[in-house]
């Protein structure tokens, strides 16, 4: 039996003699990165370039919400990249859990949507630095099952509150979503200036929908088994959940003509400060996410739009116009857009929520 000394100087010998013929020592491990993302953003059709570069995909690590994500990168958790929201990127920058962005490794950085590039305190600093390269935009919106549920009982969104639905509600674990509903619900489509009396009744709204909560969702696989089930008919969802159960032909539809409007949001990915894996790799990924190729994709399998001007206007015309993307200033006419607000009312929001 070989004894653990003579493994090794056997070990050491091969060693030797590798390097004695001039050879470089390959690598224990292929050197990656981490993305810390939401479910299902791992899928690789939408990093596709940086799989034929490097062979595979980055490892993943998931969150639930963002605040989830915020208090695991407070305590100590490590990773190279992560995927935020627009709402998110002032509290993460001040917290110092950003690096800036070398927008000259970004090749996507000046294709990405006129309305993000003017959106303040989202892409860049008053001093100039980047922080976020958006990558998908889409909306939360009232989704419904439309064998149970009539188009007229729903014309306002103040229907989540109604007594009528005790019991077959569904709306987002995430404290964003809920205050963009509960906003819009009282009359208010820029969140960021909530005075104290409108946040009062918005949160009260909210606790007027708990009542008829039949579970709060934390992404779209879990939604997605209520609605096909029956367990839900009224939903506060992103665009995916449709557009999924729709492919399925499940009786599911969205209703963006609500009285109060709808929610829009954007995300997309920022470097961490103190990410160990290789920031050539990070620039990789950024840039394989945001490519134009991959516009197409999102918009038709995920219903959401992509970050690249030039891949949305390369997207098929009929498919933007199903997805309701054709004309993207009509798009966010009447919506609540989920820009970033001040740290004091966001975790005001989060307290109360």
């Amino acid at each position: 039996m070989e004894t653990a000394d003579t493994a090794k100087r056997t070990t050491i010998a091969a060693l030797t003699a590798f390097l004695a013929l001039g050879t470089a020592l390959p690598a224990f491990a292929a050197e990656t990165i981490t993305v810390f993302d939401w479910s299902g953003y791992e899928d690789p059709a939408f990093h596709p370039a940086y799989t034929e570069k490097h062979g595979g995909s980055p490892d993943f690590s998931f969150f639930g919400d963002e605040e989830e994500a915020f208090q695991k990168l407070r305590s100590g958790f490590k990773a190279d990249v992560a995927h935020p929201c627009a709402q998110s990127i002032v509290k993460w920058r001040e917290a110092g859990l950003l690096e800036p962005l070398d927008t000259a490794k970004l090749s996507a950085w000046n294709d990405v949507l006129p309305a993000f590039k003017s959106m303040k305190n989202l892409m860049t600093s008053d001093d100039g630095a980047a922080w976020f390269l958006p990558f998908e935009w889409g909306n939360t919106v009232l989704t419904y099952r439309t064998d149970t549920v009539k188009p007229d009982e729903i014309a306002s969104l103040r229907a989540f509150a109604d007594p009528k639905f005790k019991d077959r509600v569904s709306i987002g674990d995430n404290v964003d979503d809920a205050y963009a509903l509960a906003s819009l619900a009282i009359g208010v489509k820029d969140w960021a200036s909530l005075t104290d009396e409108q946040f009062k009744e918005a949160s009260a709204f909210l606790r007027e929908v708990h009542k008829n909560v039949r579970l709060y969702w934390t992404d779209n696989t879990d939604l997605s088994q209520a609605l096909a089930s029956g367990e839900v008919d009224l939903a506060w969802a992103w665009n995916e959940t449709a557009t999924t159960l729709q492919a399925e032909s499940q009786p599911v539809a969205i209703k963006k003509d609500t009285k109060e409007g709808l929610s829009t949001w954007v995300c997309g990915y920022s470097r961490l400060k103190g990410g160990e894996g290789n920031a050539d790799l990070a620039y990789d990924y950024l840039n394989a996410v945001t490519d134009p190729a991959v516009a197409a994709y999102m918009v038709e399998s995920w219903g959401y739009g992509h970050s690249n001007a030039k891949g949305m206007a390369a997207v098929d015309p009929k498919i933007l116009a199903d997805k309701g993307y054709a004309d993207v200033d009509a798009f966010v006419a009447n919506t609540l857009f989920q820009a970033p607000i001040p740290t004091e009312l966001r975790q005001k929001m989060i307290a109360e929520f």
